[in-house]
């Protein structure tokens, strides 16, 4: 395979044992439609099937690392056919709640699990914006090293939901820090996000694909079979501490506000609190 096998990725082999994966819809600001989300579970797969592979790099072609998920796509009749899932849900077209619900457990919840779960180390590599469903693709991986400009917000709660479906807010910023940025959809910085601890390191943005390199040659030479059990390790110890069952939880409410929003404004978001809205209307397109 070549990198062209992919629509909206490219799938890159710098140097022996490092895989990297590009989202590369620069134009949409790496937005993920639903091809982009099929797109790196494919290359994720590959790179997580190549033995040869140690660890993974997941970056966004400038100028940002995502804007999160694409609203504006129109490709949901793909699902189940020429995309085929992943899971075993089903039901995408079905009307009502089961439909988005059986879609969201699909491209949201449990694709991002998939990809929390690869076996081997991953790193985000995250410049510019990440914002919504970006937060869900770096939050999957297993570090995250930043540029000293990046900025992340997930301003889900303006639209009316309880935040992104990978809800994982209260483990990655502390719960009282989660509130009031949901609450308020401020950004928060690099800076902000090392001194919450879920940001690993911070570089200039010149330096950063070099410094994120260097840490995945760092460590591309410890023994692949340590490196797998040791995040199964992390990973169980915070699945015991109750994360997934949190997680699942909170999809259910998540789901709750779009059933809400569909019955009081007819659409899945509430549109009054979108910029541009004022005295309860809904904002201008």
């Amino acid at each position: 395979m070549t990198a062209h096998d992919y629509e909206t990725v490219r799938y890159e082999l710098p140097e022996p044992a490092i895989a990297r994966i590009v989202m590369n819809r620069p134009e949409a600001r790496n937005a993920q439609n639903l091809q982009m989300t099929y797109d790196l579970n494919a290359a994720f797969d590959r790179a997580a099937q190549d033995d040869a592979v140690k660890v993974i790099i997941l970056a966004g072609a400038d100028p940002h690392f995502s804007s999160g998920h694409d609203l504006r796509d129109g490709s949901r009749d793909r699902l189940g056919k020429d995309l085929g899932p992943v899971g075993t849900w089903g039901g995408f077209g079905l009307d009502g709640a089961e439909g988005r619900f059986g879609r969201e457990q699909e491209i949201y919840l449990q694709i991002t699990r998939r990809w929390r779960n690869l076996p081997k180390p991953t790193i985000a590599q995250v410049q510019g914006k990440c914002i919504a469903g970006g937060l869900m693709l770096a939050w999957a991986c297993d570090l995250i090293v930043a540029s000293d400009d990046a900025q992340f917000c997930d301003p889900v709660v303006t639209m009316g939901v309880c935040g992104v479906e990978w809800f994982v807010h209260p483990w990655e910023l502390g719960p009282r820090k989660a509130k009031e940025l949901l609450f308020t959809a401020d950004t928060w910085s690099a800076q902000e996000a090392q001194s919450f601890g879920m940001v690993n390191r911070v570089y200039p943005r010149a330096a950063l694909a070099d410094e994120v390199m260097r840490i995945a040659r760092r460590i591309a030479t410890m023994s692949s079979f340590a490196l797998k059990m040791t995040k199964e390790a992390v990973n169980r110890s915070v699945d015991i501490m109750g994360q997934q069952q949190a997680i699942d939880q909170t999809f259910g409410l998540h789901h709750l506000c779009h059933a809400h929003n569909v019955l009081k404004f007819g659409t899945v978001i509430d549109p009054t609190g979108m910029p541009g809205a004022v005295a309860g209307k809904p904002a201008k397109a």
